[in-house]
């Protein structure tokens, strides 16, 4: 698809730059080490600790022996996205370097960034074994506190730490709940380590990527997809439970002197990454979703 860079008339500080928030799941970013490089490419190695529970105690025999398990768990990466823009040279010039300057930044924040969070989230909502609650929309501010009630006491019965349980919700339905601003409110909110906000548009059960080829696909993104997604209402992640990494991310910018294709900047970026589970914390994610 071809550029279309107005040319400047005058200098300006400011672009008249497309609003949009930072990640929203990067609290969720794993550790690096915690994760070994697998035998290809393109996996992760997860260590996986499992041991015996207790045994009866013998006054003449002593203990009984136990097992401890240090296993490590291949997953394979599940996002791997790139793009490559072209500014030609002159038109870079006559814009006061905004045209090349601001590109990559502006990509990040407006594409990257979206498009990375509804994945993962998407993701989560995939894995199979969390708790999930298929439901009517919720309306009222007092649906949403038993919604949220009824996920509290499904996570303390699976025996899910109290302690970093992430909330991410509509703002819509987060406005709700404050607004009725009663002791049961606040009361429910507080079981939470963190409240994240998470715009509808971040916030489905699934997603189509367009692949930037197939006719009707050229702009690239992500949508809801069309058959299966449905709208998010709130997920509960305990921040254990989740396997994100970033494993290899690339800006690259290529100068017009060295460019053997044309008299043109070249930005080329690509990520490649994981949103998984451990397979033994499923019950550490929570989702609520709308059955419409």
């Amino acid at each position: 698809m071809a550029n279309s860079i107005a040319l400047r008339k005058q200098y300006v500080t400011l672009l008249d730059e497309v609003y949009k928030m930072a990640s929203l799941t990067s609290y969720l970013d794993g550790a690096p080490d915690l994760a070994r490089e697998g035998a290809n490419a393109n996996e992760l190695v997860i260590p996986k600790l499992t041991m015996s529970g207790l045994a009866n105690y013998s006054r003449n025999g002593g203990y009984v022996n136990g097992d401890a398990t240090l296993t490590y768990e291949t997953v394979a990466c599940n996002f791997d996205r790139g793009r490559m823009f072209s500014v030609d040279a002159l038109d870079n010039a006559e814009t006061a370097g905004i045209a090349f300057g601001r590109l990559a930044g502006e990509f990040i924040r407006t594409k990257v960034v979206p498009e990375l969070d509804a994945f993962r989230f998407a993701k989560y909502a995939q894995i199979s074994g969390i708790s999930t609650v298929n439901a009517a929309a919720l309306s009222t501010g007092a649906a949403v506190v038993e919604a949220l009630r009824a996920a509290v006491n499904k996570m303390d019965e699976d025996e899910v730490p109290y302690e970093d349980r992430h909330l991410n919700i509509t703002p819509t339905l987060l406005g709700l709940v404050e607004d009725l601003d009663t002791t049961k409110s606040r009361a429910v909110l507080a079981r939470f380590a963190v409240i994240h906000p998470i715009p509808q548009t971040r916030f489905y059960t699934k997603i189509t990527q367009y692949d930037g080829t197939t006719s009707g696909q050229e702009a690239g993104g992500y949508i809801k997809d069309a058959t299966d997604g449905k709208n998010i209402n709130f997920m509960i992640i305990h921040r254990a439970a989740a396997i994100q990494f970033q494993k290899h991310t690339v800006p690259k910018i290529i100068d017009p002197n060295v460019n053997q294709d044309a008299d043109a900047w070249k930005f080329g970026y690509r990520t490649v990454g994981i949103a998984d589970a451990y397979e033994n914390k499923v019950a550490g994610i929570y989702l609520h979703k709308s059955n419409t």
